[in-house]
């Protein structure tokens, strides 16, 4: 198999990104609604209404944003070979340790 078919296997699919970045940023944003939420909640003396539409707002932009930027982020790693083959190059590494032993 070469180098070039091993490398096509092992890149993510745009799809696959995309999922994996909606994924996460629902988690990330229902931190960022949790930590807005209790910190406007504790330190401001707006109503429960107002913190409820504070936090909405800055997690619907966060979110939004972070999305984006998480999605080119991945997409440029997928490209980037370094440390994906890890264990095929250890293979060759032992193999050629063994040939210069023998």
């Amino acid at each position: 198999m070469s180098n070039q078919s091993i490398e096509q296997k092992t890149k993510d699919t745009p799809i696959r990104s995309i999922s994996k970045a909606i994924s996460w940023r629902l988690i990330a944003s229902g931190t960022t609604f949790i930590i807005t939420f209790v910190v406007f909640r504790n330190y401001t003396e707006q109503s429960l209404n107002q913190v409820l539409q504070t936090a909405s707002y800055i997690t619907g932009i966060e979110l939004v944003a972070k999305l984006i930027i998480y999605y080119l982020h991945e997409r440029l790693w997928t490209n980037i070979t370094w440390g994906k083959n890890w264990r095929e190059a250890a293979r060759r590494r032992i193999k050629r340790n063994k040939a210069r032993q023998s």
